[in-house]
């Protein structure tokens, strides 16, 4: 067995048009996030936690954002690609969990959701949570958010 953590962040757009995606759901209430693909930042820690246990590279590595190939990309398609990776390798996912720090959206209404979009392209249970910044730093004002994953895989 080994373990993985992976981390993303992104700012949030001032393009009020870019839809704002978390854990492969869609949230109206709040501006997008700035990224070369769709912005998940919640699918890409969970894709870097995954390509970590592994030692197959990063998310960085495998779709960068020097590639025009990936602009606008479905991260839970990336995720996907990743999970494929892992199974190529011989290697099988236990669960993985991510932390989301945000002042908004909430991401309580919409966890089950997230979990099932996550769970499904992982293809074993994926938790999430949110957490506040209680004012605290960029986060805090509501400039962006952060995510942090971790995730347990096995051998095959």
């Amino acid at each position: 067995m080994r373990v993985g953590h992976g981390f993303d962040t992104h700012r949030f757009s001032d393009d009020s048009d870019r839809p704002l995606i978390l854990g492969g759901v869609r949230f109206e209430e709040v501006s997008g996030l700035v990224g070369h693909s769709d912005g998940d930042a919640v699918a890409h820690a969970v894709t870097d936690a995954l390509l970590s246990a592994a030692g197959l590279g990063d998310i960085g590595v495998l779709f960068p954002d020097t590639d025009e190939k990936w602009a606008g990309a479905d991260s839970i398609g990336l995720l996907a690609d990743a999970v494929a990776r892992l199974d190529e390798a011989g290697w099988g996912v236990v669960n993985a969990d991510c932390t989301v720090v945000t002042e908004q959206p909430r991401i309580a209404p919409r966890r089950a959701e997230m979990e099932s979009r996550l769970s499904a392209a992982v293809g074993a249970p994926v938790s999430v949570k949110g957490k506040r910044a209680e004012a605290l730093g960029a986060l805090g004002r509501g400039e962006g958010l952060a995510c942090w994953a971790v995730a347990l895989i096995e051998r095959r």
